[in-house]
């Protein structure tokens, strides 16, 4: 094809690393993509034993390759009560990031070290709030008049999971020492990308990165520090418009030299992108587009449900040329 992926996964444990990578070409372009695709696979770093590859994603609200359903109306989360408040929640998820007791859910998150870490649970706070309001229904009712909403008994479970490990991941990369060993993952793919185009084309043709997640803030640091020449920069439910994020990044929010355009796609119910609207703070904002989308999967964050929106695929498809789009229609 002459044109390169490197794609960035978002927070949680994950399948091996040959799957997943298969899955986000199937969900992105409809085929696999061989070695013009590469994953960057930080997910061993946090969780020792892989997801099998048979079962689904929960963290990201998608069902697996045979389309089960997980069952989580059965069972809360692990550690999860029943009666527990939002701001409860957030401050014991935030107590355990920094492997202490809970405090008093009276004094509030802000619980820290230093201001940042304060900021950084007050996000998580904010995640709850919403968690609490999808799962009642009402802001997924506001966006689809015409759907349904689920039972509080079977969201709330499943938001908590989102809430408690993106956080803890987020946590972990900032303040716990994981930071760099992730960074490191992306720049391998980076050479890897960048080397495999080396030896197959004189001229190596366009590259495109993608970050989900946590994987969106890593790709964006890595770029930003690096000035890597990318053509296309995706973010999909991103927390990099986030206040709290922004302050603790490595340097002041911008686009990354090298980045020739920045789309940046989120769903309005989408835990993680609190902020939708990252062309504000990162300039020059002529490269940078924000878009709205509707990801259908269960939590509204899947990577999947996200892939399969025109405001990522078709910026890909112009990159990637005719045969890229040809296979996937």
């Amino acid at each position: 094809m002459g044109a390169r992926v490197v794609y960035v996964h978002g927070n949680g444990n994950k399948v091996r690393e040959s799957l997943l990578k298969s899955r986000w070409d199937t969900a992105l372009f409809g085929v696999g993509l061989g070695g013009a695709s590469h994953m960057a696979y930080w997910a061993p770093l946090r969780y020792p034993a892989l997801l099998p590859d048979a079962g689904p994603d929960p963290l990201d609200g998608e069902a697996g390759e045979a389309g089960e359903v997980v069952a989580f109306e059965e069972s809360p989360a692990p550690g999860a009560a029943a009666d527990e408040s939002s701001e409860e929640f957030a401050v014991r998820v935030f107590a355990e990031a920094r492997g202490e007791a809970a405090a008093d859910p009276a004094e509030g998150v802000a619980q820290a070290d230093g201001p940042a870490e304060a900021a950084l649970g007050n996000w998580l706070r904010d995640m709850a709030y919403l968690a609490d309001a999808l799962a009642e229904g009402g802001a997924e009712g506001e966006m689809s008049p015409e759907a349904v909403p689920r039972q509080r008994i079977a969201r709330t479970p499943l938001f908590r999971l989102l809430v408690e490990h993106t956080f803890k991941d987020v946590y972990a990369y900032f303040f716990g020492g994981a930071g760099p060993a992730m960074r490191d993952v992306v720049r391998s793919a980076f050479d890897a990308a960048f080397d495999a185009a080396r030896d197959d084309e004189p001229d190596p043709g366009p590259l495109v990165v993608i970050g989900h997640n946590l994987g969106s803030v890593i790709a964006y640091e890595v770029l930003r520090e690096q000035e890597r020449a990318a053509d296309l920069f995706v973010t999909v439910g991103s927390p990099l418009a986030v206040t709290e994020i922004q302050n603790v990044l490595a340097a002041p929010p911008a686009v990354p030299t090298g980045v020739a355009a920045w789309h940046n796609a989120s769903d309005p119910r989408d835990l993680v992108a609190l902020d939708h609207t990252l062309r504000p703070e990162y300039a020059p904002a002529r490269l940078v587009f924000d878009h709205l989308v509707h990801n259908g999967s269960r939590n509204h964050h899947g990577i999947r449900g996200y892939l399969g929106t025109a405001a990522v695929r078709n910026p890909v498809r112009l990159l990637f040329g005719r045969l890229a789009t040809e296979q996937t229609e």
